[in-house]
């Protein structure tokens, strides 16, 4: 019994990328190899391709209308319900952090932050439209007012570091504001968003909503930056990357945002807020007559 149990193999986590409240590999079967901080092989990771991407902006589409018509109180709870998964699995989410690198006190307080960037965006999340949205006086005998509207699917493309504070930064006050996202991951530290797939799968975000891929920039970059169903992007993007998804992005006359932009330093309170918001919404006015 103890022999048999010393030559045990110990079962390890399949990767696989979190679309439409599925988990799946890639259409292609395509991964790539990651390793720890110490040169070890850990995982192979799905590779995904333009393919899964169209796939992914589906279920976004899909999800979308059922999420914007929810009330701005209910994604309020069903954010900060997601802060309470990761503070619950919180040493794992560290863990993995640090098998690739980081240190364990940089790991902890990202995860710190990113709990509390949950609860911000929950917090705003039934609050916005009363700052965005207005009444305004008109010459004429009308009622005008403007609210806002989600703009639809929007496409995130995470930094590289940090792989899962800057990928819940960025993809929290897009939801929060009633838009559906496909967000790629960090290229060279994607194991993390796998962990967070994990807990969007277990949450009460409906399945859509939030759709994360793994895969080559080089490859996806510009399938976001052209495809016509994706209404905007939110990019932590390079020179070469920024040029392209502009350009890209022109065509269909999307919105593009890059982050440090928006000042992110993503520890800091600058990289969170109302502008982040507003990024990602339209704004519709209304004009009632009134009298005779």
């Amino acid at each position: 019994m103890t022999a048999r149990a010393k030559s045990r193999i110990p079962v390890t986590k399949t990767p696989k990328v979190y679309i439409g409240g599925a988990f799946v590999r890639s259409e292609s079967a395509r991964t790539f190899k990651i390793s720890g901080a110490d040169g070890a092989f850990f995982a192979n990771i799905p590779q995904c391709t333009r393919k899964d991407l169209r796939n992914a902006v589906e279920a976004a589409a899909k999800a979308g209308p059922g999420w914007a018509k929810r009330s701005p109180y209910n994604r309020a709870q069903i954010l900060y319900r997601l802060a309470e998964m990761i503070e619950a699995r919180i040493d794992e989410l560290i863990g993995s952090l640090v098998r690739f690198g980081a240190r364990r006190e940089d790991a902890a307080r990202g995860m710190s932050v990113c709990v509390d960037r949950l609860i911000h965006y929950a917090g705003w999340a039934d609050k916005y439209e009363q700052l965005l949205g207005s009444v305004n006086p008109v010459a004429t005998r009308h009622f005008n007012f403007t609210v806002t509207e989600p703009m639809g699917v929007v496409g995130v493309i995470a930094p590289d570091s940090p792989p899962l504070l800057g990928l819940i930064s960025m993809v929290a006050p897009v939801i929060a504001s009633g838009n559906t996202v496909v967000a790629l991951a960090s290229e060279k530290f994607p194991y993390p968003s796998i962990l967070l797939g994990e807990m969007l799968a277990t949450s009460d975000l409906p399945g859509g909503v939030v759709n994360l891929l793994t895969g080559l920039r080089r490859e996806l970059v510009p399938t976001f930056a052209t495809h016509a169903h994706i209404r905007a992007i939110y990019a932590s993007a390079g020179a070469e990357e920024r040029r392209a998804l502009r350009l890209g992005a022109a065509a269909s006359v999307k919105r593009v945002r890059f982050a440090d932009e928006a000042g992110a330093a993503w520890l800091e309170d600058t990289a969170q807020g109302l502008d982040a918001i507003r990024g990602f919404v339209e704004f519709k006015t209304t004009w009632h007559p009134i009298g005779s």
